[in-house]
């Protein structure tokens, strides 16, 4: 890992009343990365990242961004998409990112010059003389998403940023997130769909109960389960059960089983000695969602699908 940080934050706490909505996170993420804070909706995301930028002050714990022990005095330099998205309806699409621009200290010319560029290369060029009013919610997301930008931020700080786009817009939206990594910017966002996640992030935290569960890569968080086989007899597909795994199931002329820790070789081997054959086998790694759901549990994913 970077040994250098972009954000850096050590056993953040943050009660509302007495519920204890945040409890003790540590996040460490390091410059020039895209880093994902994932979780179900009600993890405690959007308040960690609200302590992260200083928005809402912990009440215990320390954060550092981009070397300022008061997250404010990065400002300037960094971007922000809340999940409460807000745009003013009756400004242009180009007056409102270079409008965001200004507020970081960007000079107007600068901030409308830039911005006639970022919605052309958005694809949404034809709108920048549309007002705000008159566009789809997912193309005001994508507008308010580039006033995040058009200052060219070190840090970019997004907020359950795919919520609410159509898939094209949510492609749009991974390109530029990818875009804005390679200019050399760091990527912090949080998302309760792991598809975004494990497409993007290079290092993640996973939070539940307002308490991280996990850090590091897609690849460590997917080896917490054993990879699965896909595998069809050529003769005898009910014989060649009795040398399988425990775990074997039955899928019409298949079986599905886990690979055993000594690999599948040898169990190949017995198989084809055996005289059962291989039709054919396909071995699968475990995804990032079900790595998710073994880190947060049953009831985290249920709570996802029923905010989805």
């Amino acid at each position: 890992m970077t040994s250098e940080l972009a954000v850096s934050a050590r056993g953040l706490v943050k009660y509302f009343g007495d519920r204890r909505v945040v409890d003790g996170v540590d996040i460490a993420v390091p410059k020039g990365l895209i880093y994902g804070v994932l979780g179900p909706n009600g993890a405690g995301k959007t308040t960690t990242l609200r302590m992260l930028l200083g928005i809402i002050e912990p009440d215990e714990g320390t954060r550092t961004m981009l070397g300022r022990a008061h997250p404010r005095e990065a400002s300037d330099v960094t971007g922000y998409l809340p999940e409460e998205r807000g745009l003013y309806p009756n400004m242009k699409c180009r007056e409102a990112i270079a409008f965001m621009g200004a507020l970081r200290g960007l000079p107007w010319a600068v901030g409308r010059k830039r911005a006639d560029t970022l919605l052309e290369n958005a694809g949404l060029g034809h709108a920048k003389d549309e007002k705000i009013r008159k566009l789809s919610k997912g193309m005001a997301q994508l507008v308010q998403l580039l006033g995040s930008v058009v200052h060219e931020p070190e840090l970019l700080v997004l907020d359950e940023p795919f919520s609410g786009l159509d898939p094209v817009n949510q492609e749009k939206l991974e390109k530029l997130i990818l875009g804005e990594r390679d200019r050399g910017a760091t990527i912090l966002f949080s998302t309760h769909v792991m598809a975004h996640a494990e497409r993007l992030c290079e290092r993640l935290s996973i939070i539940a109960g307002g308490k991280v569960r996990f850090e590091g890569t897609v690849a460590d968080a997917r080896a917490l389960l054993p990879m699965k086989a896909h595998y069809t007899p050529h003769h005898n597909v009910d014989g060649a059960g009795a040398l399988l795994p425990r775990d074997a199931e039955r899928e019409n002329g298949s079986w599905r089983f886990t690979v055993p820790p000594d690999g599948i070789e040898s169990l190949m081997v017995r198989l084809i000695d055996g005289g059962f054959g291989v039709s054919g086998l396909s071995i699968e790694r475990p995804g990032l969602h079900d790595a998710f759901v073994k880190i947060v549990g049953a009831d985290a994913l249920k709570d996802q699908e029923e905010a989805a």
